[in-house]
């Protein structure tokens, strides 16, 4: 993991929240972008010390909850699940 790179995927996700509509766009997905922001997050919290990760995890909580309230879920890629769940959500209606 580069340096800054927790900061950098908190950032991405705190510029997509911002943006106006119920839903997240696509264009928010492609790469580098949420998914992969919520990869470098989910890295970081195997790798912290237990005072961090606690930090982390109420930020990730939080990050998740409106990631999910703002994708729907996509019932035809389940095989994107061993990625990680937030792989598995449609990024627009």
């Amino acid at each position: 993991m580069w340096p800054n790179a927790v900061a950098h995927a908190l950032s991405c996700f705190e510029w997509a929240f911002k943006q106006p509509g119920r839903y997240l766009n696509a264009s928010e997905f492609d790469s580098p972008g949420m998914g992969d922001a919520r990869d470098d997050l989910e890295w970081a919290m195997r790798h912290l010390p237990p005072g961090a990760q606690r930090d982390l995890s109420r930020l990730i909580t939080r990050i998740d909850e409106e990631f999910e309230r703002r994708t729907l879920p996509e019932p035809n890629d389940p095989e994107w699940a061993l990625m990680g769940w937030w792989w598995t959500r449609m990024r627009e209606r």
